[in-house]
Protein backbone atom coordinates (compact mmCIF):
# COMPACT_ATOMS: atom_id res chain seq x y z
CA UNK A 1 0.00 0.00 0.00
CA UNK A 2 1.68 3.30 -0.90
CA UNK A 3 1.65 6.20 1.19
CA UNK A 4 0.61 9.49 -0.24
CA UNK A 5 1.18 13.08 1.71
CA UNK A 6 -1.54 15.00 2.33
CA UNK A 7 -2.13 18.01 -0.22
CA UNK A 8 -0.57 21.34 0.80
CA UNK A 9 -3.02 24.07 0.97
CA UNK A 10 -1.31 26.61 3.30
CA UNK A 11 1.59 28.18 3.60
CA UNK A 12 2.40 26.82 7.01
CA UNK A 13 2.70 22.94 5.61
CA UNK A 14 4.95 24.93 2.68
CA UNK A 15 7.07 26.33 4.59
CA UNK A 16 7.14 22.76 7.10
CA UNK A 17 8.60 21.14 3.57
CA UNK A 18 11.92 19.77 3.78
CA UNK A 19 14.58 21.76 1.54
CA UNK A 20 15.05 19.98 -1.76
CA UNK A 21 16.41 22.91 -3.88
CA UNK A 22 13.45 23.57 -5.98
CA UNK A 23 11.08 26.65 -5.53
CA UNK A 24 7.69 25.93 -4.02
CA UNK A 25 4.89 28.31 -3.97
CA UNK A 26 1.44 28.43 -3.05
CA UNK A 27 -0.84 30.23 -5.57
CA UNK A 28 -4.57 30.55 -4.31
CA UNK A 29 -4.23 27.63 -2.23
CA UNK A 30 -2.80 25.38 -4.95
CA UNK A 31 1.30 23.85 -4.59
CA UNK A 32 3.55 24.10 -7.47
CA UNK A 33 6.69 23.22 -7.74
CA UNK A 34 9.33 25.07 -10.15
CA UNK A 35 12.07 22.70 -11.74
CA UNK A 36 16.12 23.99 -11.25
CA UNK A 37 16.07 27.05 -13.56
CA UNK A 38 18.30 26.81 -17.12
CA UNK A 39 21.31 28.67 -17.59
CA UNK A 40 19.88 30.83 -20.60
CA UNK A 41 17.23 31.52 -17.28
CA UNK A 42 19.79 32.47 -14.42
CA UNK A 43 21.64 34.63 -17.29
CA UNK A 44 19.03 36.92 -18.31
CA UNK A 45 17.88 36.81 -14.41
CA UNK A 46 21.39 38.20 -13.92
CA UNK A 47 21.56 40.91 -16.23
CA UNK A 48 18.50 42.35 -15.41
CA UNK A 49 19.48 42.70 -11.96
CA UNK A 50 22.52 44.33 -12.62
CA UNK A 51 20.88 47.01 -15.72
CA UNK A 52 17.85 47.47 -13.08
CA UNK A 53 20.79 47.86 -10.37
CA UNK A 54 22.77 50.52 -11.89
CA UNK A 55 19.61 52.09 -13.06
CA UNK A 56 18.21 52.16 -9.61
CA UNK A 57 21.82 53.13 -7.47
CA UNK A 58 21.81 56.46 -5.15
CA UNK A 59 18.38 55.48 -4.38
CA UNK A 60 16.97 55.76 -1.33
CA UNK A 61 13.33 54.81 -1.56
CA UNK A 62 13.91 51.74 -4.05
CA UNK A 63 15.27 48.36 -4.13
CA UNK A 64 15.88 45.56 -5.92
CA UNK A 65 15.70 41.99 -5.14
CA UNK A 66 16.77 38.82 -6.68
CA UNK A 67 14.82 35.41 -5.89
CA UNK A 68 14.00 33.14 -4.06
CA UNK A 69 11.88 35.30 -1.64
CA UNK A 70 9.15 34.46 0.19
CA UNK A 71 6.51 37.10 -0.72
CA UNK A 72 2.86 36.06 0.82
CA UNK A 73 0.46 38.36 -0.53
CA UNK A 74 -2.39 36.53 0.45
CA UNK A 75 -3.42 34.07 2.82
CA UNK A 76 -3.13 31.47 0.65
CA UNK A 77 -0.52 32.69 -1.66
CA UNK A 78 3.18 32.49 -1.08
CA UNK A 79 5.11 33.62 -4.50
CA UNK A 80 8.70 33.54 -5.13
CA UNK A 81 9.75 35.96 -8.40
CA UNK A 82 12.87 36.30 -10.23
CA UNK A 83 13.09 39.24 -9.69
CA UNK A 84 11.37 42.31 -7.91
CA UNK A 85 11.32 46.12 -6.69
CA UNK A 86 10.02 47.24 -3.54
CA UNK A 87 9.22 50.79 -2.36
CA UNK A 88 11.34 51.45 0.89
CA UNK A 89 9.37 51.92 4.14
CA UNK A 90 10.79 55.64 5.37
CA UNK A 91 9.72 54.71 9.15
CA UNK A 92 11.73 51.18 9.23
CA UNK A 93 14.36 49.05 7.62
CA UNK A 94 12.84 45.17 6.63
CA UNK A 95 14.28 42.28 8.64
CA UNK A 96 12.21 39.65 6.96
CA UNK A 97 10.00 38.96 3.77
CA UNK A 98 7.03 40.06 5.68
CA UNK A 99 8.46 43.33 6.25
CA UNK A 100 8.13 44.23 2.69
CA UNK A 101 4.97 45.97 0.96
CA UNK A 102 3.86 44.68 -2.41
CA UNK A 103 5.68 45.02 -4.90
CA UNK A 104 5.77 47.78 -7.65
CA UNK A 105 7.76 45.24 -10.12
CA UNK A 106 7.63 41.67 -10.21
CA UNK A 107 9.77 40.00 -13.32
CA UNK A 108 9.78 36.54 -14.10
CA UNK A 109 12.20 34.41 -16.78
CA UNK A 110 9.36 32.44 -18.24
CA UNK A 111 10.68 28.51 -19.47
CA UNK A 112 8.81 25.74 -20.93
CA UNK A 113 7.59 24.54 -17.24
CA UNK A 114 6.77 27.83 -15.97
CA UNK A 115 4.64 29.66 -18.68
CA UNK A 116 1.79 28.85 -18.15
CA UNK A 117 1.62 29.67 -14.68
CA UNK A 118 3.36 32.95 -15.09
CA UNK A 119 0.91 33.99 -17.54
CA UNK A 120 -1.83 32.79 -15.77
CA UNK A 121 -2.21 31.91 -11.96
CA UNK A 122 0.57 34.54 -11.20
CA UNK A 123 -0.21 37.34 -13.49
CA UNK A 124 -3.99 36.94 -11.62
CA UNK A 125 -2.34 37.00 -8.42
CA UNK A 126 -0.20 39.70 -8.99
CA UNK A 127 -2.79 42.36 -10.75
CA UNK A 128 -4.89 41.53 -8.15
CA UNK A 129 -2.85 42.58 -5.46
CA UNK A 130 -1.77 45.73 -7.15
CA UNK A 131 1.84 45.20 -8.72
CA UNK A 132 2.53 48.15 -10.61
CA UNK A 133 4.23 46.44 -12.98
CA UNK A 134 5.30 42.59 -13.75
CA UNK A 135 6.87 41.38 -16.96
CA UNK A 136 6.92 38.27 -18.22
CA UNK A 137 10.58 37.80 -20.25
CA UNK A 138 10.24 35.27 -23.16
CA UNK A 139 13.36 33.86 -24.21
CA UNK A 140 12.07 32.19 -27.15
CA UNK A 141 10.52 35.05 -28.74
CA UNK A 142 12.78 37.42 -27.25
CA UNK A 143 10.42 39.91 -25.68
CA UNK A 144 8.64 40.89 -22.54
CA UNK A 145 5.08 41.08 -21.85
CA UNK A 146 4.10 43.70 -19.34
CA UNK A 147 0.99 43.32 -17.65
CA UNK A 148 -0.30 46.34 -15.43
CA UNK A 149 -3.99 46.41 -12.92
CA UNK A 150 -6.88 45.76 -14.52
CA UNK A 151 -5.26 45.00 -18.01
CA UNK A 152 -6.87 41.55 -19.78
CA UNK A 153 -3.64 42.25 -22.70
CA UNK A 154 -0.23 42.84 -21.96
CA UNK A 155 1.69 44.92 -23.21
CA UNK A 156 3.71 43.35 -25.69
CA UNK A 157 7.83 44.80 -25.86
CA UNK A 158 9.92 43.82 -28.84
CA UNK A 159 11.68 46.57 -29.35
CA UNK A 160 12.47 48.99 -26.27
CA UNK A 161 11.87 48.40 -22.69
CA UNK A 162 10.85 51.30 -20.18
CA UNK A 163 9.94 51.52 -17.08
CA UNK A 164 9.43 54.81 -14.46
CA UNK A 165 9.33 54.14 -10.91
CA UNK A 166 7.98 57.35 -10.11
CA UNK A 167 7.44 60.69 -11.91
CA UNK A 168 10.32 61.82 -10.08
CA UNK A 169 12.95 60.28 -12.25
CA UNK A 170 13.95 59.44 -15.44
CA UNK A 171 12.72 56.72 -17.52
CA UNK A 172 14.92 53.51 -17.93
CA UNK A 173 15.25 52.70 -21.08
CA UNK A 174 17.10 49.29 -22.36
CA UNK A 175 16.74 48.31 -26.11
CA UNK A 176 15.70 44.91 -26.38
CA UNK A 177 17.46 43.24 -29.03
CA UNK A 178 20.72 44.48 -28.43
CA UNK A 179 20.02 43.46 -24.70
CA UNK A 180 18.80 40.08 -25.78
CA UNK A 181 21.39 39.41 -27.82
CA UNK A 182 24.13 40.01 -25.66
CA UNK A 183 22.53 37.77 -22.83
CA UNK A 184 21.98 35.47 -25.21
CA UNK A 185 24.70 35.10 -27.67
CA UNK A 186 21.59 35.58 -30.31
CA UNK A 187 23.19 36.68 -33.91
Amino acid sequence: MSHRSPPITTIEQLRALRPDGRRHELLGGVHVVALTPWYSHQRMVGALYLTLGNALSGRSDLELLLGPAELVLAPDTLVQPDLFAVRRRPDAAPRSWADLDVPILVIEVSSPDTAQRDRGAKREIYQRVGVEQYWIVDLDACLIERWRPGAAEPEVLEQTLDWQPDEASPPFVISLPGFFDSVLGVD
